[in-house]
């Protein structure tokens, strides 16, 4: 059993924004607030969340920011930056990964558990969502490279828990690896709190219902999905929270029914699933913690049937799935949705008790300490 005394060290691939894996790193952090925390470089501008934490950044923190934050250049550079730590001083490592923090390299006397988000997915599980076409061609060697780097640094590690059934099953799949599902914790004290201090964000202008999309705008999130859609339904309005590479251009190709917020607070976002008429989420997640987030304010969420989703949304209690991510298939149940949305909303209004005991921190906290033994 790990106690106060005991050096524990926290490595996960980034440290640069804020988002759900980072709920789950100051979730670590609340549990072992002793911890030191490595990875291959910090943002602070980017990730004020972490400045109470102590960080020790690879070598790569000493490149100049615009090389650091492109990760697609410093991939080739990222299996030695985490094989280049040295944790003999630790009792034990608990790697957060999706990427490389999997690779590093400790000593016998070191235990090594890896809480798995997911198999890197561009490797993996969804090659053709980040790299296609053209520079897919070329870059296939590389792929092939860390491939190879990955199966190595997949075994690394003593012992896997996984967020999800869906990691849990890729996983197995492609390192052959066994492991146990720890979904993360879901503060509902800290929503609880954001709840009573919501406020309207001022970059939202719409006072109609609306449909909510909540997350990156990058290709593998499948916003471009919910644009085309909204332009079918121009009598239904969008809001889009969040930011990323495809930012500009999706504002560009949006029509009149669709409202950018941006990056928002949280007391914001609490707002925003208060009065939206449903999540809308067309993404493939490894997990999804935007599902439980909406479902705990009362808002169902409308899924493409797949990953983590699955293991969150009840069918025809909380929300409803779309099986294909087409155009046709998500309008199809958009109308479905607004046929049956006032039972919807009422019983997704019921289940903050179930998310509580299923999804909360004491759970996590119980399971996890449980799997370190």
């Amino acid at each position: 059993m790990y106690n106060s005394k005991t050096k524990i060290a926290i490595v996960y691939d980034w440290i640069d924004k804020w988002g759900g894996v980072e709920r789950v790193l100051l979730h670590l952090h609340r549990l072992f607030p002793n911890a030191h925390f490595y990875t291959s470089a910090v943002e602070y501008k980017n990730a004020q969340w972490a400045k109470g934490l102590t960080i020790h950044p690879s070598f790569i923190q000493s490149f100049p920011s615009f090389l650091r934050m492109n990760r697609a250049l410093m991939a080739p550079l990222f299996p030695f930056a985490f094989e280049s730590f040295t944790f003999g001083e630790y009792d034990l490592v608990i790697s957060v990964t999706s990427a490389f923090a999997k690779g590093i390299i400790t000593k016998p006397g070191t235990k090594h558990i890896c809480y798995l988000l997911t198999p890197p997915r561009y490797l993996w599980s969804h090659t053709k969502d980040y790299i296609s076409g053209f520079k897919g061609f070329f870059a296939q060697p590389f792929l092939h490279h860390l491939q190879q780097w990955d199966l190595c640094a997949a075994h690394r590690p003593d012992k896997y828990i996984s967020i999800s059934t869906t990691t849990a099953k890729r996983a197995k799949q492609y390192y052959q690896i066994e492991s146990q599902v720890v979904h993360p914790p879901f503060d509902t004290e800290y929503w609880d709190l954001q709840k009573k201090t919501m406020k309207k964000p001022g970059s939202v202008s719409t006072t109609d219902s609306y449909y909510l999309c909540v997350g990156r705008m990058e290709s593998y999130k499948k916003t471009q999905l919910i644009l085309e859609v909204a332009k079918q339904k121009q009598s239904s309005h969008f809001v889009f929270v969040g930011t990323g590479s495809l930012e500009r251009k999706l504002r560009q190709q949006a029509p009149q029914n669709c409202q950018f917020a941006g990056l928002v607070t949280d007391s914001e976002l609490s707002y925003l699933y208060s009065h939206a008429k449903a999540l809308i989420m067309p993404q493939n997640e490894d997990f999804g913690y935007i599902s439980l987030e909406s479902q705990y304010h009362g808002c169902p969420v409308i899924a493409y049937q797949a990953g983590g989703a699955t293991e969150t949304v009840i069918e025809e209690e909380t929300g409803l799935f779309f099986k294909d991510q087409t155009v046709p298939c998500l309008t199809s149940q958009l109308e479905r949705f607004e046929q049956i949305s006032y039972n919807l909303s009422h019983s997704t209004g019921q289940i903050q008790q179930s998310i509580r005991e299923r999804f909360g921190s004491k759970r996590f906290d119980a399971q996890f300490l449980y799997q370190l033994q």
